[in-house]
């Protein structure tokens, strides 16, 4: 790649999304539809970040380690939205429910590395590799997804950047929001932190009063879903 294709690491000029801040995370989903789905990452590759950048995606993949802390889910506005292929969070309070019950279902989780593929002004992705050990069952699962990270409006030039829209996508297809997975999908969300009796989760439950849209559904998760077809 020549060096006039990689971004600066504050972040290229590109926008896409609003720049209000007040709107609620759903208004900030970016969509795409990859060529084969593979999110093997490769860091060599990787597009350099600034320190505040850098500093997002350190406590981005520690979440993903089972690393929670307060301060670490704070950088996720109220109103944020996480999807994933097992949940849809819409906003900080059930966030902090997912990331704080992970142990419960894991053993452990390792991050095996990420390659930073988008720098936008107000978007952060990068591919990225994790192995999740069960607790119960002896097995470890290697995943490879696509992290997209749309960013806070109110705090890409901060030193503490928080996000709006997290979306982990394994597949070569978006999610659709639709049928009984996106149902499944927020039940999950809606009522595991119901179960979190503790004081880290908590520290966060005024925020089930945020804002809201309701999920947008699309139909299909492919290009004639509003997912173009970006080999990233």
């Amino acid at each position: 790649m020549s060096s006039s294709a990689i971004p600066p690491p504050t972040g290229s000029d590109n926008t896409n999304f609003p720049e209000d801040a007040s709107l609620p995370g759903e208004r900030f989903e970016v969509r795409q539809t990859h060529p084969s789905g593979d999110y093997t990452p490769d860091p060599k590759k990787s597009f350099p970040l600034s320190p505040a950048r850098k500093a997002l995606v350190d406590d981005i993949i520690a979440l993903y380690e089972m690393k929670p802390t307060v301060e670490r889910v704070k950088r996720y506005t109220p109103d944020c939205v996480y999807n994933d292929q097992f949940v849809y969070a819409d906003d900080r309070y059930k966030m902090a429910g997912q990331w704080f019950a992970l142990p419960k279902l894991f053993r452990s989780a390792a991050s095996h590395g990420y390659q930073v593929v988008t720098n936008d002004r107000d978007l952060i992705q990068f591919k990225h590799e994790e192995a999740w050990t069960f607790k119960i069952i002896p097995k470890t699962a290697v995943i490879n997804a696509l992290v997209s990270l749309s960013l806070d409006p109110a705090t890409i030039d901060s030193d503490f950047i928080r996000v709006k829209y997290h979306k982990d996508q394994a597949n070569d297809k978006d999610y659709s929001n639709e049928g009984l997975g996106a149902t499944f999908k927020k039940w999950q969300a809606d009522n595991v932190v119901k179960y979190m009796d503790c004081p880290e989760v908590k520290a966060f439950e005024a925020d089930k009063n945020a804002g809201k849209d309701p999920r947008r559904t699309y139909g299909s998760g492919g290009k004639e879903g509003d997912a173009p077809i970006k080999n990233l």
